[in-house]
């Protein structure tokens, strides 16, 4: 797909689609599982997203389609990967479902503070998330090795090999804090082991078929977490 010319008009209205029906999607469900619209947490994190999901779309559709276009796939090719998307969606209508029965039924009380460290925490992770994009043309939604693709060592890529996970933990954190919901931070914090096989399992690809990968973590040893793993 990269070598041919992008349709803008079309990719316009599928990613302008999807980031509607996206945040209708967690908003509904988040007020569905609640049973009420007196909900402020849920409606401060959907502002909190259409915001930042509206500036990055605005923002990479007139500075980069193509880029937008390779974040907007979805197709997996390897079974394994398959298996690991599977699991980690699972985890991600938890993450959606949990808060709002915890406002249903009054599970947990989260202090206002950490509602707000939670939203702080999405907004962190989700710019971190855009830098790292910014810092990667070649970043794409399934693990894939393009044509001419290098490897990235500037930016995020200096300190963590999967830089663009770590977005993702950050944010999912975040989440389940925004929501204001400690049940929430189950599925947040089993998503980590799953991007962790996720991450491994797209490590044995880029050795294999993108040259300069393996020279590179010998250079960045940490996978997700700098000091840690």
């Amino acid at each position: 797909m990269d070598n041919h010319p992008l349709d803008q008009r079309k990719l316009f209205l599928l990613a302008l689609g999807r980031l509607v029906v996206g945040l209708a999607l967690i908003a509904g469900l988040l007020v569905l599982c609640a049973g009420t619209t007196d909900y402020w947490q849920a409606w401060l994190y959907t502002g909190v997203l259409l915001v930042l999901l509206s500036t990055s779309f605005n923002w990479l559709m007139r500075s980069d389609p193509q880029r937008l276009e390779r974040r907007m796939r979805t197709r997996e090719r390897e079974k394994r990967q398959q298996r690991v998307i599977g699991v980690s969606t699972l985890f991600l209508i938890l993450l959606y479902v949990l808060p709002g029965l915890d406002r249903r039924f009054h599970w947990s009380q989260m202090p206002l503070a950490l509602v707000l460290l939670g939203a702080g925490l999405v907004i962190l992770g989700y710019l971190f998330y855009m830098r790292v994009i910014q810092a990667n043309q070649f970043a794409s939604r399934v693990v894939e090795v393009m044509q001419e693709q290098k490897v990235i060592t500037s930016g995020p890529y200096a300190l963590v090999r999967h830089p663009m996970y770590l977005a993702m933990v950050i944010f999912f954190l975040g989440t389940a804090l925004a929501l204001g919901s400690y049940w929430a931070l189950i599925p947040a914090t089993l998503m980590i082991p799953v991007l962790a096989v996720r991450l491994l399992e797209e490590e044995k690809i880029l050795r294999r078929d993108l040259p300069g990968y393996a020279e590179y973590t010998q250079k960045v040893r940490w996978h997700l977490i700098p000091g840690v793993w």
